[in-house]
C-alpha cells in the first residue's frame, strides 16, 4: 500500500490498534498470547497496538479476521466508534 494512501487514514489505523489491545485486555491476553493465537510475531501485535510512530502498521483482512476470532468478537468490532 502506498505511504500517502495509509496516511489518510492515519488515525483510523491508531484507532484500529487501540481497539485490538481493548478487547485483548478484556479478554485477559497478553501480547505474546494473542500473536500465538494469530500465528504472528508478538512484536508485530504491539506494533498494531501502538500505531503511533512514524510508520503505519496496516494488517491485512486475514489477519483481522484470525484477531476477531482468537478474541471472539466480530471483526466489525474493530471497525466500531
Amino acid at each position: 500500500m502506498r505511504k500517502e494512501n495509509k496516511e489518510r487514514f492515519r488515525e483510523q489505523y491508531r484507532l484500529l490498534g487501540l481497539r485490538i489491545a481493548y478487547y485483548r485486555r478484556k479478554k485477559g491476553l497478553t501480547q505474546e498470547q494473542l500473536a500465538d493465537m494469530v500465528d504472528c510475531n508478538t512484536s508485530f501485535i504491539g506494533q498494531l497496538e501502538s500505531n503511533n510512530n512514524d510508520r503505519i502498521h496496516a494488517p491485512s483482512l486475514y489477519t483481522l479476521f484470525c484477531i476477531a476470532k482468537a478474541l471472539d468478537i466480530p471483526t466489525a468490532k474493530l471497525f466500531e466508534e
